[in-house]
């Protein structure tokens, strides 16, 4: 199949290095294949959104010189294919009447929510109203190759539990809409950081449902700060310039030529992008 690829930032505020390298790597491995690049805006959770940031990804990316192919995609205008997909999931989910208090007992994942002990699985208790939707998970274990982080296996019933495809708000929740999103857009490559790493079996386990394909996966070290948090807006980093870029590609496993001028340095990584020279870690904290 042709290389489709994308970059999906969520517009919570302009991007930052951490974000950068993100873009810049799967940039790099759709146009290093010949193929296509998307960018997709994960507006769903509203609430997070900040006015005009959406704007301000799209004219950071131009003056990086990240070209982009096609419309640009919103999450926000997708709401009926996640309402059919979920739907179409019918039979494998059921409501769950759970808080977070109610769960604040429960055993923790490996990326920090709590496992789900499967307390509405059978029904809903008496006197409680449905609040979210889950879907059911099994023991068998969920496997895939990364093409950095190498062979990873989950098994989602005793590591995650059944997991929230709609939330108590209404709102629909990451893990359907990415794969749903993924799938009607044709994309055949995620290139993203490895904090999201974890939540990669949840992802293969909706599409297994669905029936849609499974994509080849890249998880980049995340970029921290010296205390190891990642780098946000809550972390105050500082918005991404253009002259961040040497930075981000050696980050990537790459050395430019000090002497390239500013306008050389996609032309070159494009020639030169190797993942395999790619660190492989989960973080790299990075200078201030």
């Amino acid at each position: 199949m042709p290389y489709v690829g994308r970059f999906a930032p969520s517009p919570t505020g302009a991007l930052h290095f951490g974000s950068l390298t993100a873009a810049l790597a799967s940039w790099l491995d759709a146009r290093r294949a010949g193929g296509h690049w998307l960018v997709r805006m994960e507006d769903l959770d509203l609430p997070r959104v900040m006015p005009g940031a959406a704007d301000a990804i799209l004219r950071q990316l131009e003056t990086f010189g990240l070209e982009w192919d096609g419309p640009v995609a919103y999450q926000s205008a997708r709401i009926d294919r996640y309402q059919a997909a979920l739907q179409k999931l019918n039979a494998h989910c059921y409501p769950c009447a759970c808080t977070r208090k109610e769960l604040e007992d429960s055993a923790l994942a490996i990326d920090g929510s709590r496992i789900y002990p499967g307390t509405c699985r059978a029904g809903l208790p008496p006197g409680k109203t449905a609040r979210a939707v889950r879907v059911r998970t099994h023991d068998e274990p969920v496997r895939f190759t990364d093409r950095v982080q190498g062979e990873i296996a989950q098994s989602l019933e005793r590591e995650i539990g059944d997991f929230v495809v709609r939330r108590a708000d209404g709102l629909f929740a990451y893990q359907l809409a990415v794969v749903v999103d993924d799938a009607a857009q044709g994309v055949t490559d995620v290139v993203r950081g490895a904090d999201l790493l974890d939540s990669t079996t949840r992802q293969i386990h909706l599409q297994r449902l669905l029936g849609y394909a499974t994509p080849r996966y890249l998880h980049l070290p995340v970029a921290t700060n010296v205390e190891g948090e990642k780098l946000s807006k809550q972390t105050q980093a500082a918005d991404a310039r253009a002259a961040d870029i040497p930075g981000a590609l050696q980050f990537l496993g790459m050395s430019p030529p000090s002497g390239l001028a500013p306008g050389e340095w996609l032309g070159w990584a494009s020639k030169h992008w190797d993942p395999a020279r790619i660190p492989r870690a989960r973080s790299i904290p990075v200078a201030a």
